[in-house]
């Protein structure tokens, strides 16, 4: 067995990055938590993406593919923030299921009622996002609050253009 992979996954290197270990170990749970919610509307976006019908299932189509192809990445972005400043990041499903702040639980066939299941979680996205930067200002953590205040930006722009269709 490769020992490697035996060591505890909660353990620490030292760092000196000029922000506290308690203060990046709270910046790791915020950030846990937004990785969570941009885990699962990911999944609920390519859920709207393969099941959308009817006249709106071409640009619902096509822009759900762009929006969970940047969720897919912002993802991998979130979680390596969470391992830069010292953290294991949470992984698999049933974790961020158990983490998440957006209904998980609707399944809807509608495709009003899917873009209105994306509105609601890009909202509570950007909510989330909200509080993540103001506790990374609040740690002088400029990188992770760059990262987070640009994903409030993107889940602005997501709310925006599913309203769009909606008109």
């Amino acid at each position: 067995m490769n020992t490697a992979l035996n060591i505890k996954r909660t353990e620490q290197k030292p760092m000196d990055i000029g922000v506290d270990r308690r203060d990046r170990k709270e910046l790791a749970d915020e950030l846990s938590m937004v990785l969570a919610d941009t885990y699962v509307l990911y999944g609920l976006t390519q859920n709207v993406h393969w099941n959308v019908t009817g006249p709106l299932f071409y640009s619902v189509h096509k822009m759900t593919e762009e929006q969970y192809q940047d969720l897919g990445i912002a993802i991998d972005d979130l979680a390596e923030r969470i391992r830069a400043i010292g953290f294991v990041a949470p992984g698999g499903i049933h974790q961020m299921l158990a983490m998440t702040r957006l209904d998980k639980n609707e399944n809807p066939q509608d495709p009003h009622d899917m873009l209105r299941l994306l509105i609601n979680g890009n909202e509570a996205c950007a909510r989330t996002l909200r509080a993540a930067v103001s506790r990374a200002n609040e740690y002088d953590d400029v990188k992770t609050s760059d990262l987070l205040t640009d994903r409030i930006g993107q889940h602005e722009e997501n709310t925006w253009m599913l309203r769009a269709i909606l008109s």
